[in-house]
C-alpha cells in the first residue's frame, strides 16, 4: 500500500497566523495545533517497542551542532523547542504559549507551565537564556544566525524577552530546528553528546558509535502538540545502504526506515508493508559559483540550465514524485511564485548562448557530489551537461569534507545539493546566495539589496513580494542548476501503524 501525503500550504499558513504589521511590529499567537493541557497523554502499550532505519549516523546530537535530518529526528524526539513546524508544515507553538514581536528589535515570548525536564528540573525562563548560549557558543554551527539576539531579558519565571540587532521576522523559522530548551544547568562546557537531557517525549538511554541510539518514552510526559510516544522503547540504527534498511523492513528486523530508493518501493510493497512518499519542504539543486570563470558569465549559468531535462529526472528516477522549480524557492514555502516557469529543457538553446558567451567547443568542469547522495540523480545532471558539450567530471566526496568545501576555491565549483526546510528561505539565502554567505560564492550586486530587505521585512505579505522578486532575479540571473522539490520516501509496518511523516523529514517515533 502506498500513501501519498499532502503538504500543507506553510506560506498561507504563516500569512494566518501571523497576520498583517501593525503598529509598530507584529502581534503573534501560533496556533499549537490541538488544545493543550496538563493531563498527561496516554502511554505507549507496556514492552512496546520500535526499531527505525536511518541512512546515517547524526553527526552530533548538541542542538547547535546537528544539522540534517537524521540528527533533528534524534534531536527533536529527546527536546522541544519553543516552536516548531507541524507535520503539515505549519508554525505553531511548543513550550511557547505566544510568540509576539512588539516593536522590530524584540520578540517576547510567553512559556508554558508545568513542563519539567528530563532530570527534573523546571522549565522556565532560565531555560531561554541556557539554549541561547547553546546557540550562540563557540562550537554552534549557528552561532552567526543567532547572533543577532543581543540579550535575553527573564522578565519573569515565564515571560521572555529576546532583544535583537537587527529586526529578524526570520527568528521563529530558526527557532524552530535549532532552539531547543535546555536545563537551566546546562552550561557551554556541557557534553549533549554523552547526556542530553530535554523535555522531550523521548529520553536518551545510550548511543553505540556507529550502530545505534537507544530512547525509551518519558515516563513523565507533558501533553505536547508534537504527539505521543509510539513505543516504550524506540531503537534508531544507522544503515547507510537502501537495500539493507529494505531487507530489514521485509524481514521484521526493522519497524519504519526512510530514505527508501524508488527502485525499492515494489519490494517493500510485495511484501505487505506499507510505503509513504511525503513531499519535504526542500529543494535539489547545482550550486554555481560566479566567482571562477566561465560561471561568471551568466549566459553560461542559463546554458546549464536549459541543458538538464528536469521533467525527464523526476519521471525516470524520482517515481514522478517532485516539482520542476524555477529558483530556489519552493511550494509551500515563503516566496514561491507558481507562475513563474522554469527553465525549458532546450539543448540548442544552451548551446547557442554557450556559444555566445565563447564557449562553442565547451569546456571541462567537475561537480562534486556529498557521498550519500544518489549517485544515478547527480550522473542525469551531468549527462545533461554533456549533451551540451560541457565535459563534467563526477566526485563523490565524504559527506563532513563536502561540507567544509563549500567556499573552498581548489574544490569542485559545481555542487549538487539538497536543502532542506525552506519553509522561510532566510538561512538558504543568507548562507548560500548573499555576497556575505558563509557558504556563498556568489555575488549579484542587483540582486543583494532585495535579499537584504526582505530579510529583516516585519510585514509577512511585503516579505513574500519581496522574496518574490528576489526569485524572478535569480530565475533570470541563476545562482544554481535549479532542479525539483524533494519527496521522502518510507516503509513501515503494523507497528507503526499511528507514525506520522512530516514536511522537515524528521522521523519522530509520535503518534497523535
Amino acid at each position: 500500500m502506498t500513501d501519498l501525503q499532502p503538504l500543507g500550504s506553510p506560506r498561507a499558513t504563516r500569512r494566518a497566523v501571523l497576520g498583517a504589521a501593525v503598529g509598530s511590529g507584529l502581534s503573534l499567537a501560533l496556533s499549537g495545533g490541538r488544545a493543550w493541557t496538563r493531563q498527561a497523554p496516554p502511554g505507549p502499550a507496556p514492552g512496546s517497542a520500535l526499531t527505525i532505519d536511518l541512512p546515517a549516523e547524526p553527526r552530533s546530537l548538541d542542538p547547535a551542532v546537528a544539522y540534517d535530518p537524521n540528527s533533528w529526528s534524534i534531536v527533536h524526539a529527546v527536546y522541544d523547542p519553543l516552536v516548531e513546524y507541524g507535520a503539515d508544515g505549519t508554525l505553531r507553538n511548543v513550550l511557547a504559549e505566544s510568540l509576539t514581536s512588539p516593536d522590530p528589535l524584540t520578540w517576547e515570548v510567553r512559556l508554558r507551565q508545568g513542563v519539567t525536564f528530563h532530570n527534573g528540573e523546571p522549565f522556565d525562563a532560565r531555560s531561554v537564556t541556557a539554549a541561547v548560549a547553546r546557540v550562540q557558543g563557540p562550537e554552534s554551527q549557528v552561532g552567526d544566525i543567532f547572533g543577532a539576539i543581543t540579550a535575553v531579558e527573564e522578565v519573569e519565571p515565564f515571560l521572555v524577552r529576546l532583544r535583537l540587532s537587527a529586526p529578524a521576522p526570520w527568528l521563529p523559522a530558526q527557532m524552530a530546528p535549532w532552539l531547543v530548551m535546555l536545563p537551566p544547568s546546562v552550561g557551554p562546557a556541557s557534553d549533549l553528546d554523552a547526556a542530553p537531557v530535554g523535555t522531550g517525549p523521548y529520553v536518551f538511554d545510550g548511543w553505540e558509535r556507529g550502530s545505534a541510539i537507544a530512547l525509551t518514552a518519558n515516563p513523565t510526559p507533558w501533553s505536547s502538540p508534537k504527539g505521543r510516544a509510539l513505543a516504550e522503547r524506540v531503537r534508531y540504527r544507522f544503515v547507510p545502504e537502501a537495500a539493507t534498511r529494505v531487507a530489514d523492513l521485509t524481514s521484521g528486523g526493522a519497524n519504519l526506515v526512510s530514505a527508501v530508493a524508488v527502485d525499492q518501493l515494489a519490494a517493500i510493497e510485495a511484501a505487505g508493508k506499507r510505503v509513504t512518499a511525503m513531499p519535504i519542504a526542500g529543494t535539489a539543486f547545482v550550486r554555481v559559483p560566479t566567482d571562477v570563470a566561465p560561471f561568471d558569465d551568466v549566459r553560461v549559468r542559463q546554458a546549464l540550465n536549459h541543458a538538464v531535462d528536469v521533467e525527464g529526472i523526476i519521471a525516470a528516477l524520482l517515481d514522478g514524485q517532485g516539482q520542476r522549480l524555477a529558483n530556489l524557492f519552493v511550494p509551500g514555502g515563503l516566496g514561491f511564485d507558481p507562475g513563474l516557469a522554469p527553465y525549458a529543457h532546450d539543448p540548442d538553446r544552451a548551446r547557442a548562448l554557450l556559444a555566445e558567451a565563447g564557449h562553442e567547443d565547451g569546456f571541462e568542469t567537475t561537480l562534486a557530489y556529498a557521498a550519500n547522495q544518489r549517485e544515478d540523480l547527480v550522473a542525469a545532471v551531468a549527462g545533461g551537461l554533456r549533451e551540451v558539450g560541457i565535459d563534467v567530471t563526477l566526485e563523490a566526496v565524504e559527506l563532513a569534507r563536502f561540507n567544509d568545501q563549500w567556499r573552498d576555491p581548489e574544490a569542485a565549483p559545481l555542487r549538487f545539493v539538497t536543502w532542506r526546510p525552506v519553509f522561510d528561505p532566510f538561512t538558504l539565502l543568507n548562507l548560500v546566495v548573499s555576497d556575505q554567505g558563509f557558504l556563498s560564492r556568489h555575488a549579484n550586486p542587483t540582486a543583494q539589496p532585495v535579499l537584504e530587505a526582505a530579510a529583516i521585512e516585519a510585514d509577512p505579505a511585503t516579505r513574500d513580494a519581496r522574496y518574490r522578486e528576489l526569485g524572478r532575479m535569480l530565475r533570470d540571473e541563476p545562482a544554481a542548476i535549479y532542479l525539483y522539490s524533494l519527496t521522502a520516501w518510507y516503509g513501515s509496518d503494523d507497528a507503526a501503524a499511528g507514525w506520522t511523516p512530516r514536511a522537515d523529514e524528521y522521523v519522530l517515533p509520535l503518534g497523535g
